[in-house]
């Protein structure tokens, strides 16, 4: 049964060691932003690893495709060969870490090593050119799946907003940007189903709205509940010219 979503960004700093940030399980310097952030995204994963031990990682890519537990990767294209995996991989001797693997996975992964190491999560990639209309198709069908399980199950959205919102972003300055991220964020505070169906994926590209796709799976995800999810936000912010949103969402009928 589907019983929570935690959303998470997906920025290699939350990595202390690529960052030089705090130390995992210190207190977070409110002026340390990457390690605010860090302990945003962990707080969310516990909450998600206290519902269940089965995670379904949503995050896109440049092409459709799911990795199973077995996929294991590190970080080193980043700059440190941090390795992390999806299942109990990484605790394998001598076991083969994927440089290539996904940014969302790598994520994911590290998330759960340092909150959940006995969970075992699947990353389903979407296409960043997904439609809207295939995107909440994807949702639905992802929904119907975990519902059919007798054990509670999970999602977790590794999904970026603009990188368009100074001129320091990683896409520069773009001033549609700020109305968009301001619109995006408000919306993944409310579990605002509709906004988010709602977005362009047009506009989302030219703002390098990475995330888009994910966020329209997520709705898709919550589709068929009777109200908008109960939504608790950890963290909104573009520290680095980058929307970044950390929040926790349960159905409706958790509520009850």
């Amino acid at each position: 049964m589907f019983s929570i979503a935690a959303l998470v960004p997906s920025p290699p700093i939350l990595v202390p060691e690529l960052g030089g940030g705090a130390a995992v399980g210190s207190a977070a310097d409110p002026a340390d932003q990457p390690a605010v952030l860090r302990a945003a995204a962990l707080d969310a994963a516990r909450e998600l690893a206290a519902v269940t031990q089965r995670w379904t990682v949503l995050g896109v890519g440049t092409a459709d495709g799911v990795l199973g537990p077995e996929s294991a990767g590190t970080f080193r294209g980043f700059g440190v060969d941090v390795r992390v995996a999806l299942g109990d991989s990484a605790a394998a001797p001598g076991f083969a870490a994927d440089p290539q693997l996904p940014l969302p996975a790598l994520i994911a992964g590290w998330l759960r090593g340092r909150v959940a190491p006995a969970a075992l999560a699947t990353a389903r990639l979407i296409a960043a050119d997904t439609a809207p209309s295939r995107c909440l198709e994807l949702g639905a069908a992802l929904r119907a799946e975990l519902d059919a399980d007798d054990e509670p199950r999970g999602v977790l959205v590794v999904a970026d907003g603009a990188a368009t919102l100074t001129v320091k972003s990683p896409g520069y300055l773009d001033e549609r940007a700020a109305p968009l991220q301001a619109e995006l964020d408000r919306a993944l505070s409310a579990g605002d189903r509709s906004a988010l169906r709602a977005l362009d994926p047009g506009l989302c590209a030219d703002l390098a709205v990475s995330g888009r796709a994910a966020y329209q799976v997520l709705g898709g995800l919550f589709a068929a509940d009777p109200s908008d999810p109960s939504v608790e936000t950890h963290y909104r912010d573009a520290p680095f010219g980058v929307g970044y949103h950390v929040s926790v969402w349960r159905p409706e009928r958790e509520m009850r």
